[in-house]
């Protein structure tokens, strides 16, 4: 069930109590009418009283519980005020501005436009004030003029209290339940928040798990297989070219730092552990490891930048390959590496001394995945290569900053 559902059936119980207690207060004063009455008036008014004191406990608990619609609660109203008049020729204008209070209470909780509630009291005061005079002058042929006007004047302040303290409280009574009815659907929507939220949260970590398998699987993947490929080349052209064997070895050592370099940032980030060390380390603890131990040279041109982090592993990554395949296929032995941010662009520019490459340029598994990959986050790559004079590649992606 909704706090909105919730608090209705809440504010139809309450209200029903009240009505119950008014019907009660009323029963309980035409008692003690009929008490007074008996002693005061013959027996034939002692018993028209008593019917009509019935008459009124019954339409004001059938107006409080059965009656629904506003028109026939205003056809109830008028009956009251008959029998209320008739009770006050009967005995007097005892306890008369008591029972008016009681019925107009009734009305009061039963409209609810405040605006109809002030007519309702403005025809309650003018049909007050009438029947206080019919009865004073029924009961009374020659009354004190004084007496008649303190007793209409004592009603109507009675009527107005009445008035101004229900609508207050029925006005507090309903701004506090819709409050409350507030704050507890603010509840039930922040545990509906907070439970989709682990369920949002749980589905972000099996998505980046998923995201992480299968760059181990692209990447990491890739590179021992080259590595594979390389060390079973280079065992066959140990006793034959034993320098071709040399370089094959170079090449798969270089594959297997960085297979390795894969590994562990994968390993970080399956602990929950971020990284932390800026792209222009990271580009140059690269450069370092492919050079480490060989004859190959590298120049760079770095800028300080610190991309989002699927920018920052695409640039390393890319960076590897572009290396490991310019020494393994292109035989270069030096190497330039730039990277450029302008306005919202990162750009990798790498460039070789290979043996270039002859007509077409054929994508092979590496730089395929380099193209699609670099397309998918919304960047470009251009290949350019002629025969005998290397091979030079430029990136470019969106400049995202890390926040």
């Amino acid at each position: 069930m909704g706090a909105k559902k919730k608090f209705d059936l809440y504010s139809k119980r309450i209200i029903d109590y009240i009505k119950l207690l008014f019907v009660i207060l009323m029963g309980v004063i035409c008692i003690v009418i009929c008490a007074q009455a008996f002693s005061k008036v013959s027996a034939a008014n002692f018993y028209a009283t008593i019917a009509c004191c019935l008459i009124l406990t019954a339409l004001e608990a059938v107006n409080a519980f059965v009656v629904k619609k506003f028109v026939a609660k205003m056809v109830f109203y008028g009956l009251d005020s008959a029998l209320i008049l008739t009770i006050c020729i009967l005995t007097g204008n005892s306890f008369m501005s008591t029972i008016y209070c009681i019925v107009l209470t009734q009305c009061y909780i039963a409209v609810e436009s405040f605006k109809d509630k002030c007519v309702l009291f403005g025809v309650s005061c003018g049909i007050f004030s009438v029947s206080f005079l019919i009865g004073s002058f029924v009961s009374n042929p020659n009354p004190d003029a004084v007496e008649i006007i303190s007793g209409v004047l004592f009603g109507l302040v009675a009527i107005v209290l009445d008035f101004v303290i229900v609508t207050f409280l029925l006005k507090f009574y309903k701004t506090n339940l819709e409050l409350s009815a507030a704050l507890k659907e603010a509840d039930e929507n922040r545990a509906r928040l907070e439970e989709a939220y682990e369920e949002l949260t749980s589905t972000k970590v099996f998505e980046e798990r998923n995201r992480i398998a299968k760059d181990i699987h692209d990447t990491a993947g890739h590179s021992m297989t080259t590595v594979i490929m390389q060390t079973e080349a280079a065992k066959l052209l140990i006793d034959e070219n034993p320098q071709e064997a040399k370089t094959r070895i170079i090449s798969a050592n270089i594959q297997a730092k960085n297979a390795l370099e894969q590994m562990r940032e994968s390993v970080h980030l399956l602990a929950g552990r971020d990284k932390a060390r800026p792209l222009r380390e990271e580009i140059e603890e690269v450069i370092a490891q492919t050079i480490d131990g060989t004859s190959v040279k590298a120049r760079y041109d770095l800028d300080d930048v610190q991309p989002e982090y699927e920018t920052y592993r695409f640039i390393v990554n890319s960076l590897k390959e572009l290396l490991s395949n310019g020494i393994r296929h292109g035989k270069a032995t030096a190497f330039y590496v730039e990277l450029k941010a302008w306005k919202d662009v990162l750009t990798l520019l790498v460039s070789d001394n290979g043996e270039g490459v002859k007509g077409e340029i054929r994508e092979g598994f590496g730089l395929k995945g380099i193209r699609e990959k670099a397309e998918r986050m919304g960047g470009k790559v251009w290949l350019s290569s002629e025969e005998g004079d290397g091979f030079e590649i430029e990136i470019t992606v969106p400049a995202k900053e890390t926040k």
